[in-house]
């Protein structure tokens, strides 16, 4: 038997496997837009296990399911064994058995990468504390549609070193392309926690406008992730300096593009100027996510298909 492939993070995948989905997910996507009845993950079934309260991620995994042919399976720990104490490593053994691939969005990266060691599945991770690697898949494809390829090109991120920014890291290093990374104070870059193999990818500014300078993409997320509520005070304070504006937006490249993951809080990391503008796609970016994860669970489950 072929190994199982999971998707925990952004560099499971290599690059030729990540250029593959890309390309599967245009004509995915062009099939979807032309009405075109595609299945061919029909009788499958997709278990989705939420730790964490979603919107995108809910709904693009759910439909795109549907959309492919198969059915998913909603499970939220609060009403499942795994609230009342079940082992991680038990609930894989069965979860597996009784379908074909499973979707976790939870906290600890650790929870996932344990439940992947005992499924008889691909997990796929729909984002932990560390990692959100099909959000940037999603923002990735997205660059490409509007711009091309992203090889050589430089993504600003400004804010938080979190999730996201982990993933943005790894997708360059992956893809060839440069992140400036500019935070707070506090809240810089761990390389060691974004599982990097080197620095040679991303450059770190302590002024904003200086990483957004010539960006080809500025990009951002909320100041207070899920799970740093208690902090919230804290960080507009210390996050108030970091908000992309228009005249971020005016430093960076002429055709720069700005996206965020969404939700986002208007007057807090971006200006409503900026993400209800002409250069926000954040729509686009946020449609993505069905498109490039249906392209993630036809490849997870019947590799390359031409």
């Amino acid at each position: 038997m072929k190994p199982i492939k999971h998707f925990l993070q952004f560099n499971d995948l290599n690059r030729d496997e990540l250029e593959h989905v890309f390309a599967r997910t245009r004509w995915i996507k062009s099939q979807f837009k032309a009405y075109q009845q595609y299945w061919p993950l029909q009788d499958r079934t997709l278990v989705m296990i939420f730790e964490k309260a979603s919107t995108r991620t809910r709904l693009s995994f759910e439909a795109g399911m549907h959309q492919l042919g198969g059915s998913a399976i909603y499970l939220n720990t609060r009403d499942s064994q795994l609230g009342r104490g079940e082992p991680v490593e038990d609930a894989a053994q069965v979860i597996s058995r009784m379908s074909d691939i499973v979707m976790i969005r939870t906290f600890e990266q650790d929870i996932i990468e344990r439940f992947a060691a005992n499924s008889r599945v691909p997990v796929i991770n729909g984002l932990t504390n560390e990692y959100h690697p099909c959000q940037i898949l999603a923002d990735i494809y997205t660059y490409i549609e509007h711009r091309g390829s992203i090889k050589g090109k430089t993504v600003a991120w400004i804010g938080d070193s979190n999730n996201m920014c982990n993933t943005w890291l790894q997708a360059a290093e992956l893809l060839d392309f440069n992140v400036h990374v500019s935070t707070p104070p506090g809240y810089e870059v761990e390389p060691e926690r974004a599982n990097l193999y080197g620095n040679d990818h991303f450059e770190v500014f302590a002024d904003p406008m200086d990483a957004a300078k010539g960006a080809d993409l500025v990009t951002t997320d909320v100041w207070t992730s899920m799970g740093f509520e208690a902090e919230n005070e804290e960080r507009l304070r210390d996050f108030a300096d970091w908000q992309v504006d228009a005249e971020m937006m005016r430093v960076a490249a002429k055709d720069a593009l700005f996206m965020h993951c969404l939700p986002a809080h208007r007057g807090e990391e971006v200006s409503a100027e900026v993400i209800d503008g002409t250069q926000s796609v954040v729509w686009d970016e946020a449609e993505n996510r069905l498109h490039v994860q249906k392209a993630l669970m036809e490849y997870l489950l019947l590799d390359k298909v031409s």
